[in-house]
């Protein structure tokens, strides 16, 4: 889910599946942003190019409906997050808030916009503040955290559809070839 603030300040949300962590050098995420088919860039979109700047936040199992609302095709200025029910909190770093619930939140300020297609945009962040709840953290030195606890839900195909990471497994790495 994304949060973004409006050049007029009104709050925005959306969930998002186009959405991955890009590198760790600056940190930066990559979000894949659609146009309405008639009307131009979503709101998300517009706030981010205007503002530079957005929050991406991890959605656990237990907040699906409320993220599943702010899905709402909603006109510019309506709060999604009043809608769904959601509250909010101040970011440290950006001008959108924090959704309280999250157990990991990416504070982030644009640093490019990429025309990808005719609908859609991708955006780079860099992420200037990372949140994790506490509870989720295993070792905050190493970065290391509860991913199975998080309980995170994953888009899949059409809509509507979700999944949830809980049946990890591990593979050893092939040895370097020389």
């Amino acid at each position: 889910m994304v949060t973004t603030r409006s050049r007029d300040g009104a709050a925005n949300a959306a969930p998002f599946s186009f959405f991955n962590v890009l590198g760790h050098e600056p940190p930066t995420v990559v979000l894949g942003l659609l146009r309405h088919p008639n009307k131009g860039l979503k709101d998300t979109a517009q706030n981010i190019v205007e503002t530079g700047e957005f929050v991406a936040h991890l959605v656990s199992h237990q907040m699906a409906e409320a993220m599943n609302a702010t899905a709402v095709d909603a006109p510019a200025g309506v709060d999604e997050m009043e809608i769904a029910g959601l509250q909010t909190c101040p970011s440290q770093m950006v001008a959108p808030p924090l959704i309280e619930g999250c157990p990991v939140a990416f504070e982030c300020r644009s640093l490019s916009v990429h025309e990808t297609g005719p609908r859609q945009i991708a955006v780079i962040g860099e992420i200037v503040c990372a949140h994790v709840a506490e509870q989720f953290v295993i070792d905050a030195q190493r970065g290391y955290i509860d991913t199975v606890g998080l309980d995170l839900i994953a888009r899949m195909h059409g809509s509507g559809w979700y999944a949830r990471p809980r049946d990890l497994f591990q593979l050893v790495r092939p040895a370097p070839i020389e």
